[in-house]
C-alpha cells in the first residue's frame, strides 16, 4: 500500500510541475504576442542605484580610437 502512495505521489509532482510548465510557457507565448500593443511600466529588477549611469566617451579617448571612414580625411597631407 506504501509503494502505491509513492508512486501516486511521485506522478501527481511530475504532472504538477509540467502543469506549471505549460502554464509559464503559454503565457510567455501570449506575452509576446501582444507585446507590441502594450507598454511597460518601467519597472526593472534592479533598484535604479544599482544601474551603472550612461558614460560618454571623451575628445581624447575619441582620438586613441582607429581611425574610421566616417571622418572626412584632408586629401591634400
Amino acid at each position: 500500500m506504501d509503494m502505491d502512495q509513492a508512486a501516486v505521489f511521485l506522478a501527481g509532482s511530475v504532472l504538477t510541475a509540467l502543469g506549471g510548465l505549460v502554464i509559464l510557457g503559454a503565457v510567455l507565448i501570449a506575452n509576446n504576442l501582444i507585446a507590441k500593443y502594450w507598454k511597460t511600466w518601467g519597472w526593472q529588477w534592479m533598484p535604479a542605484w544599482a544601474h551603472e549611469p550612461n558614460r560618454f566617451v571623451s575628445e581624447a579617448e575619441a582620438e586613441k580610437i582607429a581611425p574610421t571612414m566616417d571622418k572626412k580625411v584632408n586629401a591634400t597631407s
